[in-house]
């Protein structure tokens, strides 16, 4: 017998409508971008996820250690664990309400705790990614006498956006020179104290005293250290 095109599209037509017809489980993008970012692990992601499963797809707003543990494949007790961990880090809770007709009270899993975190974390990485992109072109990125570069190579790291714009906020509010923080940097290596507050306390320090320049910086350090080769 010879099945034709049209009946094997029909068939098929059919299986996903029934697929479909079993429900799904809508997951907000920002929540998959973040989670390892939040310190949650793979486990407790899709433990998270089979919560959401159970209430959109049947229904089950407080399922049991049990019925978590045979979809994840683990044990009541690694279960058990894993939902305190995610509570204890508020990215899950347990609600609890009175139905006014029956007066029964149950009990649901809530999320939004997760949901929140995701979302502020989003927000916040697109603001420092706003202020880096419009504070540091991305052409002198890869220059190797840019500031920003300069204080890598010595760190020995990439900045973080903090840092980033610490740097930013240094040369465009403060307006302090590019040389002028060059040398600051260099008197943090020298005093074995490279981070970036005390980088801040010199550079302050210099401001109260008028120091405008390396020569005058120089003279103003030498003064409280002597001088030095």
């Amino acid at each position: 017998m010879q099945v034709s095109n049209d009946d094997i599209w029909k068939a098929y037509s059919r299986g996903m409508a029934d697929v479909l017809g079993q429900g799904g489980v809508f997951v907000p993008a920002v929540l998959l971008r973040t989670y390892r970012e939040l310190g949650i692990s793979d486990s407790e992601a899709m433990l998270l996820l089979q919560l959401m499963l159970f209430r959109d797809t049947e229904g089950n707003e407080f399922p049991t250690p049990d019925q978590l543990a045979e979809r994840l494949g683990a044990s009541v007790r690694t279960v058990e664990q894993t939902i305190e961990r995610l509570m204890k880090a508020g990215l899950l809770s347990i609600d609890s309400r009175i139905d006014g007709v029956t007066g029964v009270q149950s009990e649901m899993y809530n999320w939004t705790g997760w949901l929140l975190l995701a979302a502020e974390l989003s927000a916040q990485e697109k603001r420092d990614t706003k202020r880096t992109a419009r504070k540091q072109p991305a052409k002198l990125a890869a220059d190797p006498t840019n500031l920003f570069t300069v204080f890598e190579q010595e760190f020995g790291r990439l900045l973080s956006p903090i840092e980033l714009e610490t740097i930013a906020n240094w040369l465009d509010e403060d307006k302090y020179s590019d040389e002028l923080i060059r040398f600051a940097l260099k008197e943090a290596v020298f005093s074995g104290k490279l981070n970036f507050k005390y980088i801040d306390r010199i550079l302050l320090e210099w401001s109260r005293n008028r120091v405008t320049n390396v020569d005058e910086a120089r003279a103003h350090s030498q003064k409280f250290r002597g001088p030095r080769g």
